[in-house]
């Protein structure tokens, strides 16, 4: 804890949902927290949580390379937080142009305005499970595993690790930059309002009394809850520091434990005994292509880092459910997200 205290810190994408559930961890850990970001679509857990007042907010867009040179030369970050992106698979399909812009070249300019700081930083950019060229066969993947990505989303998150290395190698070896990527899976949390995610679009039906619909219900994910990830991130950004750091600049998988890859109907059914609803298969064979299945080895993070996962599957569904069913009956969307990083930060 003691490395975060007072430490400045730059979220980009702090507005989204990862980015809202990291600033708040961040604040619980006493860290100076500034942001750079769109504005928050809504409804949107940053707004819910009051983090415009608490945290140094700028909105501006990841593509123009001005508004983050400018960004960065204000707040000379000690640690980079880099998770702005278009995160969606299907958006992607529609917006393919804005996606890799966003994606790719927005991970270019906020390492090319590090690169023109010249000042010691940590850097963690994080990308996806989705960056392997995925085989759908039942392994784990490695970090050392060939890099891929079928729809445009995870063929331009590939992408960010293609130019993170390429700044690692080219700008920051032998410096005082050090520039890690984190992989991690099926995120889940309260708060995720985005289109497309299986428990937001539950929280939707479940509250308006109709059935949820699910597509590529036997499709399998690694599912995590989001503080899990998160606390990944800031304990390889805390290795990057220490005096070996310059051994963790490369990629780390953060993902749950293998027995926690599940399918999408048994989300929905461990989701169910915390708040009842219906839901029915609606599978389409000819919507655009998602992977079916897809699984991550955490290995190198448990040996590397010593970093595990604490929230199992059941654990992490039920304090999604929990926090959107508690939201829909009017209990405060901040006190329930302290309380669980509470719990969480306690190994509870």
């Amino acid at each position: 804890m003691d490395f975060w205290s007072g430490k400045r810190v730059l979220v980009t994408g702090h507005t989204g949902f990862k980015g809202s559930w990291l600033c708040e961890l961040l604040l619980a850990r006493g860290s100076e927290v500034h942001g750079l970001a769109l504005k928050p679509a809504e409804p949107a857990l940053f707004r819910q949580a009051a983090l415009e007042t608490r945290v140094d907010h700028q909105v501006a867009d990841i593509r123009d390379a001005a508004a983050v040179a400018d960004r960065v030369r204000i707040v000379r970050p000690q640690v980079v937080l880099h998770l702005a992106a278009q995160p969606l698979v299907r958006r992607s399909y529609r917006e393919p142009q804005e996606t890799w812009a966003t994606n790719v070249m927005g991970t270019v300019h906020i390492l090319e305005a590090i690169r023109e700081l010249d000042a010691p930083c940590i850097v963690v950019v994080v990308t996806t499970d989705k960056v392997y060229d995925n085989r759908e066969w039942e392994h784990p993947y490695r970090e050392i595993d060939l890099l891929g990505g079928h729809d445009p989303y995870s063929a331009s998150k590939a992408g960010m690790e293609l130019v993170a290395a390429s700044y690692r190698k080219s700008f920051f070896s032998g410096s005082d930059v050090r520039l890690a990527t984190a992989r991690a899976g099926n995120v889940i949390g309260g708060g995720d309002w985005a289109e497309d995610r299986i428990l937001p679009d539950l929280a939707r039906a479940f509250q308006a009394g109709r059935a949820l619909e699910v597509r590529n219900t036997h499709a399998v994910r690694p599912w995590q809850h989001v503080l899990d990830p998160l606390s990944g991130y800031l304990c390889l950004a805390e290795a990057l520091d220490g005096p070996e750091g310059a051994r963790f600049a490369s990629s780390f998988n953060f993902g749950p434990e293998p027995v926690d890859h599940r399918r999408v109907g048994e989300v929905v059914e461990a989701a169910r005994k915390h708040w009842p609803g219906e839901w029915k298969d609606n599978s389409d064979p000819d919507a655009p292509h998602e992977a079916g299945q897809l699984a991550l080895s955490i290995e190198r993070a448990r040996s590397a880092l010593g970093w595990t996962p604490r929230w199992n599957f059941e654990r992490a569904i039920a304090e999604t459910t929990r926090w959107y069913r508690g939201v829909s009956e009017g209990k405060s969307p901040l006190a329930l997200m302290q309380a669980q990083i509470a719990a969480y930060e306690a190994g509870q």
